[in-house]
């Protein structure tokens, strides 16, 4: 902004969240992949685009007008109009999510529990717009915490308490705790949000038995459970994945968050929220949170996408509703490359060499993520020299805690680069390291 120009709005006279760095982050990190194109990115959590394909897309839409007509008994006329007008604000493809669940995670939902969202961003919105009801309201999310979590919470004027996860993926008594003390204040813990697989940024799961305790004390606090899923279906090893909160939940505790931008395509930005809890109406009516949900939808987005719902449908009924079999490539790519970029770290970094200065990283089941600790603060500078002098992008860890604290952590995403690729970043990497190292040093 040039001396002379004019000023209509000051930030101050807005919204408070936007200056708040929750919402600045995801800006930031893609101006810096922005100013340098060249530099390898094991940053961005995008997933694989070998397998993308134009072509794929029209025939998904066409799949899924066919399912219309022929399974759905709709006139050819009626098909039309229901992928090309506005469309049901709960969306058109419900039923087949339902069946993806029941299919793929062994969860029993009826469709008209389930809201079609724009991407999941808005699931997470619609949900915390809900359950903000007055000031006292606050929401408990697993440390370190999605930044889009956090980012929509601001935007509802939701606090958000901290809760501690480390290896296990979340403290169950730090969870207690947190509530009693949020409530011995005179607040209301509304929910708690987490994601049980493979989480975002830090790449801890939760074992089935810690889950069950989760639910259990979820009931004893009466506290609702917000499950995020975008990568549960992208494990290791293979064999029986752990069962979700929502597969083990009895008592209509859990809301669960789904997305289909990791498992069929980023750019139809569809995803959905499972709300099966009953909430009663002024008129004693009583009906699905979903419906609540879809109110707030109506004045936020109208409706989703019908043509993008319907190639995320087209994709699903190609597979049987099943995305496990729609993502063995894409799975069999992420396996591949978190074992490469696991294996390159131990090359560059052997252990004992340092002592307590010693780099080091998490190994996850699964995912897209691996956390790297290092012997010195990581900031956006950091990442902005990193990016300038070494030709390689990261994310800083402290853009997934909500204080100032100096964060010796940072995560690296293996979803869309190649084992190449991999190689020359951890190369940079190191290089970065160990010049960092030297300036601290000298």
């Amino acid at each position: 902004m040039t001396a002379t120009e004019r000023v209509d709005l000051a930030v101050a006279d807005l919204h408070p969240a936007l200056g708040d760095p929750a919402l600045t982050s995801m800006n930031f990190l893609n101006e810096v992949s922005e100013r340098y194109p060249a530099a390898v990115s094991l940053a961005a959590g995008r997933p694989y685009e070998e397998f993308f394909d134009l072509a794929a897309v029209h025939r998904h839409l066409d799949t899924f007008h066919r399912h219309l007509v022929d399974d759905l008994g709709h006139r050819p006329e009626q098909a039309r109009r229901l992928l090309l007008q506005y469309g049901r604000t709960k969306g058109i493809v419900h039923h087949l999510i339902a069946r993806n669940l029941a299919v793929d995670e062994g969860i029993t939902v009826d469709g008209e529990d389930i809201v079609v969202t724009v991407g999941c961003q808005e699931a997470m919105f619609l949900v915390l717009r809900a359950l903000r009801a007055g000031p006292t309201d606050v929401l408990l999310a697993v440390a370190p915490t999605y930044v889009g979590l956090t980012g929509a919470a601001r935007l509802v004027d939701l606090p958000v308490w901290p809760v501690a996860g480390g290896p296990s993926g979340i403290d169950l008594a730090d969870l207690a705790a947190q509530v009693r003390r949020a409530r011995a204040a005179g607040l209301r813990p509304r929910a708690c949000y987490l994601m049980p697989d493979f989480a975002n940024p830090s790449g801890v799961s939760i074992d089935t038995a810690h889950r069950r305790r989760l639910l259990e004390l979820a009931g004893q606090e009466e506290l609702l459970l917000l499950e995020d899923n975008p990568y549960g279906l992208f494990p290791v090893d293979d064999g029986p994945r752990p069962p979700t909160l929502k597969a083990l939940d009895t008592a209509r505790r859990v809301v669960y968050l789904g997305s289909f931008a990791k498992t069929v395509l980023p750019g139809a930005r569809v995803g959905y929220v499972v709300a099966d809890q009953r909430v009663a109406g002024p008129d004693g009516r009583v009906g699905p949170f979903a419906d609540q949900l879809a109110m707030i939808k109506s004045m936020v987005t109208v409706n989703t996408s019908p043509i993008a719902q319907a190639v995320i449908g087209g994709r699903l009924l190609e597979h049987g509703c099943s995305l496990v079999a729609a993502n063995t490539r894409e799975r069999s790519a992420y396996t591949r490359n978190l074992r490469h970029l696991v294996a390159g770290l131990a090359r560059r970094f052997p252990p004992g060499a340092d002592g307590a200065a010693a780099v080091r990283w998490t190994v996850p089941a699964g995912g897209f993520f691996v956390v790297v600790t290092v012997p010195f603060p990581v900031d956006d500078a950091l990442l902005d020299r990193s990016a300038r002098d070494h030709g390689v992008l990261w994310t800083p860890m402290a853009h997934f805690y909500d204080d100032t604290a100096p964060v010796h952590a940072l995560r690296l995403s293996v979803s869309a680069v190649t084992p190449e690729q991999i190689d020359v970043g951890l190369d940079r990497l190191a290089a970065l390291i160990t010049d960092e190292r030297a300036r601290r040093a000298g």
